[in-house]
This record gives C-alpha cells, sequence and structure tokens, in this order.
C-alpha cells in the first residue's frame, strides 16, 4: 500500500470510528483496552491524531508527544472533536509528499511512515469502539483484507522490533502466522535479544492461519482463536498477547 491508500485507510476508518463510538455509551467499557470507557477512546484517538499531524505539519525531528489534548466534555462536542481531528490529520498528510523527511520511531525517516502507523492505529481502535457496542448491533466489522495484511507486516517492520523488542524474548520459541485470503506468512521466534522475524514459510511451535484481518485481530489481541486456526502449542498463544500487548 502506498501513501494515497494509507491516507484514504485513516478517511474511512475514522468515520467509522466514530460512527461505532456513537452507537455506544460513552462510559461503556471497551473490552479490548479494559482500562478504557468508550470515551477515553475518542480522546485517546483525537489526541494520537492531532499530535501525528502537528508532526507531520512542522516536519518535527523528535517526539514533541505532550499527552493528551483538552476535549469538550459534552458528547455531541466531543465526537465533532474527534471527527475534525480526523480531517486535521487526512488534510496535513494529503498536503505532504510522501518523501517528505521528518522524526519516526526509528529516527529520521519519512511522511510516509505517519500515514502508514496512523492508518493501522486508527483501524485497530475502530474495531475496539465496535467491540463495545451492545450485542444487538453485531461483531465489528473485518479489515479491508490488504490493510490488515500490511497492518501485520506493519506490526513486524516497526512495533515489535522497535517498541516490545525487550518485552518480547524468549528461548527460541517459534509462531508461524499464515495468511490464507492471499500472500502472507510470517515466522517469528523469540530470542533472549528479541524477536526475529522473517517473511517466510516455515514450521513452527504454533501456527495460526487465517484471513488477513482475524489473524492480525487475533495477533493484536481482538480476536478469539475460534476466529482462526491454531496447530500445536496452544499456550504460546496465550503467551503472545501477554508479551505484544501494547
Amino acid at each position: 500500500m502506498d501513501h494515497g491508500a494509507h491516507i484514504d485507510a485513516i478517511e474511512h476508518e475514522s468515520a467509522a470510528f466514530v460512527t461505532a463510538a456513537a452507537s455506544a455509551s460513552g462510559d461503556e467499557r471497551v473490552p479490548s483496552c479494559p482500562d478504557w470507557a468508550v470515551d477515553d477512546l475518542v480522546r485517546h484517538v483525537g489526541s494520537v491524531q492531532r499530535w501525528a499531524a502537528g508532526m507531520v505539519e512542522q516536519r518535527a525531528t523528535e517526539p514533541a508527544w505532550r499527552g493528551e489534548v483538552a476535549s469538550p466534555a459534552d458528547r455531541d462536542a466531543l465526537l465533532d472533536w474527534s471527527r475534525e481531528g480526523s480531517a486535521g490529520l487526512v488534510a496535513v498528510l494529503r498536503a505532504t509528499p510522501p518523501e517528505a523527511q521528518l522524526w519516526t520511531f526509528s529516527g529520521q525517516g519519512e511522511a510516509r511512515f505517519w500515514s502508514r502507523r496512523q492508518a493501522h492505529e486508527i483501524a485497530l481502535h475502530r474495531v475496539d469502539a465496535q467491540l463495545a457496542r451492545p450485542v444487538e448491533v453485531g461483531n465489528p466489522e473485518p479489515i479491508d483484507s490488504d490493510l490488515a495484511c500490511d497492518g501485520i507486516d506493519e506490526f513486524f517492520d516497526v512495533i515489535a522490533p522497535l517498541r516490545l523488542r525487550e518485552r518480547m524474548i524468549g528461548d527460541g520459541e517459534t509462531f508461524h502466522f499464515h495468511r490464507t485470503d492471499g500472500d502472507g506468512e510470517w515466522l517469528v521466534r523469540l530470542t533472549p535479544e528479541g524477536p526475529e522475524i522473517e517473511r517466510a514459510h516455515a514450521k513452527g511451535d504454533v501456527a495460526v492461519r487465517g484471513g488477513a484481518s482475524d489473524l492480525l485481530l487475533v495477533l493484536r489481541d481482538r480476536a478469539g482463536l475460534d476466529a482462526v486456526e491454531v496447530f500445536g502449542d496452544t499456550e504460546l498463544v496465550a503467551r503472545w498477547h501477554d508479551l505484544a500487548a501494547i
């Protein structure tokens, strides 16, 4: 996926996120983010999207995170505030060349990093918001298959090695994740120095197979194992969730 496709995903998923949040009570707990109620999730998304927009617009050279942004207490105003933050992020990214230089999680990088990171951030939080809706509304909608596959790649390219390296350690345990609705296989080996990741077909101590959306949601602890096929040491999947939670 390219810069433009990621921006389109941010726009689409942000709209679906607000719709889902509006259909749930603001104080309803979010099952996949148990420390948050729905309105906490809305404030988090609005703050992060504004932060990312500022980073890109200013071509920031360091991570100037200033915490949660002040937001309205009134629920309708809060949802409008979230919409405004999403629109601002999309506008800034559309006006920014993908190769523009600025800070990224790995140091100096390009603006395309931020369109990709924010696309996957909001796609997962849209699912979080849908998980908090009343049961009669239905299950969360799947993430677009190509976006979900890119989300798995992004997790292994960025989040696991840069944000979770010190936590994702082990003694050589291996996990094989296999996408069944298109190309995509990943082998993860936990070592004492952190995860080693290959995009390859190989046998693991546990294998997890499913469509890209289900695979990503299981990998990121937003869906149960009944959404996928699991072969081998199923207890390792529970350990994976402890190691990879973020």
